[in-house]
């Protein structure tokens, strides 16, 4: 596990952990962790992506029985809209002030990677800001809001991992987020993997080999 190199309380509440990068500049990564989840939980997989890049990894706002979530959701698992939308400008700024205090990144546009509740949000902002994101990374996600969204002027490269076994998601789930972000613009790759919901080796393979074909590998350093 790395060791952040800040562990910060910002005035309106929000926590993140920072890891400092090494080597060229490049692209932050943003890592949203899951329901129940932490700050710390994607680090470890963040780091054998891109072990150069900066990382920020703010902490959920919404306490849980096993941790914290990025936003309330129903009892079927499908997101409180309004809840959602209140807190991406929020995070938004968090992002923001933490990239001012990195030392490496490139300013401006960052990677997104979501897990589970984490890569709803990452949907979100993918949506919402796609101009602050040079690649998204989508690990088990569903869709955001249930209005179509509004067409914007973005050709972002994102990819897009579920589960085949995975109990927690709909067949149709990721083929709806992967429509959604195409229709506004998106470059998508979709991949259906023999896993369940958690996070393993094949994901990261998946994710490795997918940043290794971007047309301009930035998003690994």
């Amino acid at each position: 596990m790395p060791t952040p190199t800040s562990l910060v309380t910002t005035v309106d509440g929000h926590t993140f952990a920072r890891v400092d990068g090494s080597g060229a500049p490049g692209p932050t990564w943003v890592l949203l962790h899951g329901s129940d989840g932490s700050e710390l939980d994607l680090l470890p997989l963040a780091e054998r992506l891109a072990p150069s890049a900066t990382k920020i990894a703010p902490r959920g706002t919404v306490r849980t029985t096993g941790g914290y979530a990025h936003f309330r959701r129903r009892a079927d698992l499908y997101p409180v809209e309004e809840d959602l939308m209140a807190r991406i400008e929020p995070l938004m700024s968090l992002v923001t002030a933490a990239q001012a205090g990195a030392s490496t990144e490139v300013p401006g546009r960052a990677v997104v990677m979501g897990f589970s509740n984490g890569a709803i949000m990452a949907a979100a902002l993918l949506e919402r800001h796609p101009e602050r994101f040079a690649a998204g990374i989508l690990l088990r996600p569903r869709a955001p809001f249930r209005a179509d969204p509004a067409p914007v002027a973005s050709s972002v490269p994102v990819l897009l991992l579920e589960g085949r076994d995975d109990a927690r998601r709909t067949r149709d789930d990721g083929l709806i987020v992967a429509d959604r972000l195409r229709s506004g613009g998106a470059s998508v790759t979709h991949l259906v993997l023999p896993v369940t919901h958690r996070v393993t080796r094949s994901d990261e393979r998946a994710v490795s080999e997918w940043l290794s074909e971007l047309p301009a590998d930035d998003a690994r350093r």
